[in-house]
This record gives C-alpha cells, structure tokens and sequence, in this order.
C-alpha cells in the first residue's frame, strides 16, 4: 500500500471548503482539468453518491468511477475507486480555525491489487503526489476566490 498526505490552509470559511470537496459538482468547477461528470446513482451528493470522472491527464482523457462511501458533513469525506488493478480510497478531512482559515487535508491509500499493479503503485507515488497537490492547490483557489479572500 503507498500512502499519500496533503495539507493546504485555505483562507474561506470550513462549510465552503467542504461543499468544495464534498459535492463533485462543486468540485469539477473548482479542479480545471476534469472535463465532465456523469452520474450513475440517484443520489448527486452525500453517501452513496456513485459517479464518473473524466480528467484530461497528460494529453489523455482518463474516466474512472468513484463512490462516496463516507459522509460526516462538514468534516469529511471518503472516495473509494478501482483504477488500473488498484483501490484508490481518499479521505478529505475538513478542520475550521480560529483565525477563520481552515486546514483541508487529503489523505490517499493505493491498495494495489494485481501483480503488475504492486509494481507501479511505487513507481508512480511521485507523479500521483503531484496530481493531488495540483487538485488542492486548485481548491484552494476556487474557494479562496469564492469567498473573496487572496
């Protein structure tokens, strides 16, 4: 298993940055590479929320299904996939501050689950990091400018 931790401080208030993350609407508007979303339950936002992602990455659209299976509103929200022989299963965790900034933080465990799999989930911890900075970093100003702070 590889385990990847991400942290921003977000200048907006913590029901903003929750909403951010948690509702894939709100995310897709806020992450510039995704390019649609389809849903595939009834449910557009909360536990159970089933939905396809399509990202444009490296020149090439990748579509994976993803699923809510947590939902503690407003501080957190879990995402399990199957992607490429792995389980992705990423927490975001959502913590209000006193000084009215809050801290979002990402959590990502890939569970590889094929042969070939457990040896590309090292190789591409690095470019995986990368990818998920790029995600917060674009939070971080979706609500940032939403909430007219920097």
């Amino acid at each position: 298993m590889s385990r990847t931790e991400i942290q921003r401080t977000i200048a907006a208030p913590a029901d903003r940055v929750f909403a951010a993350v948690a509702d894939v609407r709100q995310f897709s508007r806020a992450v510039e590479h995704i390019e649609r979303v389809e849903f595939v339950s009834d449910t557009r936002t909360g536990l159970g929320t089933r939905f396809r992602e399509t990202r444009r990455m490296r020149g090439r659209e990748a579509t994976v299904e993803l699923e809510i299976t947590e939902f503690a509103e407003p501080e957190r929200v879990r995402f399990l996939s199957e992607a490429g022989g792995v389980k992705w299963d990423t927490v975001f965790t959502v913590v209000a501050g006193r000084d009215g900034n809050t801290r979002l933080m990402l959590v990502m465990e890939a569970t590889p689950l094929t042969f070939p799999a457990r040896l590309m989930v090292p190789l591409m911890k690095g470019m995986v990091r990368k990818a998920i900075a790029a995600d917060m970093d674009a939070v971080k100003r979706y609500c940032e400018r939403s909430s007219g702070g920097p």
